[in-house]
């Protein structure tokens, strides 16, 4: 059961994690222990910082998958 709530939750992550895990070659587990420990001890301004990083992801693919007019 906790399988695959963990699995789920992995699919549907939005991969701000994974791409500074990467990013920084920092394990991604670690960064999601770390947000969530953030939260706990700051009230949630992590979760804010989160989700800008979502909306910045998810514009950079926009951009890099929207077609070049003059290519």
């Amino acid at each position: 059961m906790i399988q695959k709530i963990s699995t789920y939750f992995e699919r549907q992550s939005f991969g701000v994690c994974t791409y500074l895990g990467e990013r920084f070659n920092v394990s991604i587990f670690r960064i999601r222990l770390l947000f969530i420990y953030a939260s706990f001890l700051s009230i949630g301004v992590p979760l804010i910082i989160y989700f800008v990083g979502v909306i910045l992801l998810d514009m950079r693919r926009i951009f890099k998958s929207r077609n070049k007019v003059w290519e």
